[in-house]
């Protein structure tokens, strides 16, 4: 089964509050989304990567990935952006879908994802709850969820590319779609979860980066 990783890089980044997306900020020396494409090159799982950036961004993307098969641009919601990342992953049979903003996914992480989605047509990386999480109301407390049920979801998601390519098909493609999950449990379909590494962060705050940064010297 050959496996294409879409690698989401197209947002604005407005809530980093800065004039450069932050997929395009130097971390160790090269951008936030460099790092990324990096470790969907190493893993063995993966055959292709697409990448999904700006459209503005794509004339100065220079990249020597040997798996990199096309960089296309994004759309206006995130959802939009990963249609056209699925439109241009030719004849892929698993999809594996990346935030750019995730530099330090392991390919041990990437690996397992891929394998639980082609046993079960679906699969999602998540990580443990840790703190303590409230619901609200009125600006109170209004109640306490049990943890253990609780996980967040990272990235890589990965899907049989027929199971992806029906979702897109509700015709969803609204900001509240935050991830390829979303669709697809409307589908009614099963997701299996994969335990991933609390190291897999998101960029999304300045102090993100900062962490990142102590993060990628410690490495």
């Amino acid at each position: 089964m050959k496996t294409t990783a879409i690698i989401v890089a197209a947002g604005t980044g407005s809530r980093f509050k800065s004039t450069t997306p932050k997929q395009f900020l130097e971390l160790a020396g090269k951008p936030v989304v460099a790092h990324a494409i990096d470790r969907f090159q190493s893993a063995a799982s993966i055959d292709s990567i697409v990448v999904v950036l700006p459209e503005d961004r794509i004339a100065d993307f220079h990249h020597t990935a040997d798996k990199l098969f096309a960089v296309v641009s994004g759309g206006a919601t995130r959802a939009e952006s990963v249609m056209h990342g699925l439109d241009a992953v030719g004849g892929a049979d698993i999809v594996a879908v990346h935030d750019g903003a995730r530099p330090f996914v392991s390919t041990d992480d990437i690996d397992r994802t891929v394998a639980k989605a082609k046993e079960t047509g679906a699969a999602c990386l998540v990580a443990t709850v840790t703190d303590t999480i409230k619901t609200v109301r009125g600006g109170e407390i209004a109640d306490t969820l049990d943890r253990d049920q609780l996980r967040r979801a990272l990235t890589p998601q990965v899907f049989k590319k027929e199971v992806l390519q029906r979702a897109f098909e509700l015709g969803d493609f609204s900001d509240a779609v935050t991830d390829e999950c979303y669709l697809v449990e409307k589908l009614g379909h099963p997701i299996a979860i994969v335990e991933g590494s609390s190291i897999n962060i998101k960029i999304t705050h300045p102090d993100d980066l900062a962490f990142a940064a102590l993060l990628a010297k410690s490495k």
